[in-house]
């Protein structure tokens, strides 16, 4: 498992839209399907990737928080399913289930929607504003499989406190860390 960090897209741009298949509702879902009042988080995860396996959990425990609160939540798998068939559609409904994910789990079969987001890596985060900006990109915090960091999703979170409070988010972001995504060949 070889770590690849997030490539930190430049702050200020429109979300990319996007139209995928939600694995679990089996219906596809836009940008504007999963936006929230206040603001959007996109999140690039895959079901075998131990970055992701060891931030689930507080994932879920952050998407029950600030759903509450105006915020969107989506997350996406752009891996190639045929050479990585742990991620593939129907595995994917699996883990949102046994997870108890409440938000849309997409899956990119043309992995177009990770190449607009200059996704890297598994977990890779992106927060939007209400009207659509981005204005934090990068890790949920500095724990990692093995680091013996606790795991609290703190940048996220302060990032979030700021998106819901009408408040500009600090500029100091650092790049998320995890498997790169799996590309097709």
């Amino acid at each position: 498992m070889a770590l690849k960090e997030s490539n930190m897209l430049d702050l200020g741009i429109a979300a990319p839209a996007f139209d995928l298949p939600d694995t679990v509702s089996g219906k596809n879902k836009t940008f504007d399907d999963v936006a929230g009042e206040k603001g959007t988080v996109v999140m690039f995860i895959c079901n075998h990737c131990p970055y992701v396996i060891h931030v689930n959990a507080e994932i879920k425990r952050i998407s029950d928080e600030y759903s509450k609160k105006g915020i969107g939540f989506v997350a996406v798998s752009s891996n190639d399913v045929d050479n990585y068939p742990q991620d593939a559609p129907d595995l994917m409904t699996k883990l949102a289930k046994e997870e108890g994910f409440d938000f849309p789990y997409l899956y990119d079969e043309s992995q177009e929607v990770a190449k607009k987001y200059d996704a890297a890596c598994t977990p890779d985060f992106y927060v939007f504003d209400a009207g659509k900006t981005l204005v934090y990109r990068g890790r949920l915090d500095t724990s990692r499989p093995g680091n013996g960091e606790e795991l609290t999703g703190k940048d996220l979170r302060a990032a979030l406190d700021s998106v819901v409070a009408g408040e500009e988010v600090s500029p100091i972001q650092y790049p998320s860390a995890g498997c790169g995504i799996k590309w097709k060949k």
